[in-house]
């Protein structure tokens, strides 16, 4: 792990405070994290139930954290694919739970996956796989 949790908290209320508004890191781990976002009435679709965006939302800024934990700091990774298999229905007003692990570390991508808990259940609503772009250093 390149990145710890404080290094990349004062790296996001620096460059990207917006992401801290409703995402909170639990923990920075080798080759992955544990992230919560906060769900308000905002996050909800017809029927009381978390929606599909704010739980790719939430996959996302896990997988950013776990890359950020394990590269470094190099705020130019881009998401450049992600995959959303819906499990079950999330837990309507109840945070979002994201474990997230990266399978693959290499130069320029990045592919990992995040299983979406609601918070408090054991069961995943979600499994995402992504592949994020690592910008090229530059000389």
């Amino acid at each position: 792990m390149i990145s710890n949790k404080e290094e990349i908290l004062k790296f996001l209320q620096t460059e990207f405070p917006q992401s801290l508004q409703k995402c909170e890191i639990v923990s920075v781990e080798p080759r992955g994290a544990t992230v919560i976002y906060h769900v308000d009435e905002n996050d909800l679709r017809p029927g009381g139930t978390v929606s599909g965006p704010t739980m790719m939302t939430a996959a996302d800024y896990g997988l950013y954290i776990a890359i950020l934990g394990e590269i470094g700091i190099v705020g130019l990774t881009v998401t450049t694919n992600m995959n959303i298999n819906f499990l079950r229905k999330p837990k309507g007003g109840c945070d979002i739970k994201g474990v997230c692990k990266l399978m693959k570390v290499g130069k320029a991508l990045v592919v990992g996956e995040v299983y979406l808990y609601s918070v408090g259940d054991d069961e995943p609503i979600a499994h995402v796989t992504g592949t994020y772009s690592i910008p090229p250093k530059r000389a």
